[in-house]
């Protein structure tokens, strides 16, 4: 079976979403991020302050090309993983991308006291979240699949990726 990936922007919901899928539909789930981490040996947020966003994409890039030579995989991708082409290219050779989505107002309330995200440790986090969502919108639009996860509880959520992604149970 192909790999079903999850885009968007943090605080969407794609990890605890991933995470109930891949139990629901027992495929195995995989977290881009926690992937890098793990072979960077430090936190995405160190990898940010000490290289650079430039270093972090790179090494994005590298485990995204790994990851999606599997099958059968949940997998949650970092929100900016969109940005480069060749990412979902690879992606795209082997999933279906499913982007969700929340209004800028439920990211902030979803991401406020997480201090794990370096994108969003700001003066004005709505402002950089409602510029950011601007700027990336054409490329979450690449998805497969969009759905908006605001006013939608997790369960509900698995419910509706599995109907997009699989329309005859």
């Amino acid at each position: 079976m192909k790999n079903i990936v999850l885009l968007g922007f943090m605080g969407t919901g794609k990890t605890a979403v991933g995470k109930k899928l891949a139990r629901k539909l027992k495929m195995e789930y995989l977290d881009v991020d926690d992937l890098i981490e793990e072979e960077a040996g430090i936190p995405i947020s160190e990898i940010f302050s000490r290289f650079g966003e430039e270093r972090f994409r790179n090494l994005e890039s590298k485990m995204v090309e790994k990851v999606s030579q599997y099958d059968n995989k949940v997998m949650a991708t970092g929100g900016g993983i969109v940005l480069r082409k060749e990412n979902m290219d690879s992606l795209r050779r082997n999933g279906i991308l499913v982007c969700l989505t929340a209004t800028p107002e439920v990211i902030l309330e979803r991401t406020k006291g997480e201090h794990h995200r370096p994108l969003l440790e700001v003066d004005y986090p709505l402002a950089t979240i409602k510029e950011l969502l601007k700027f990336r919108a054409p490329y979450y639009a690449q998805a497969d699949y969009s759905l908006d996860t605001s006013s939608l509880t997790i369960d509900q959520v698995v419910e509706e990726v599995i109907k997009l992604v699989n329309p005859v149970r």
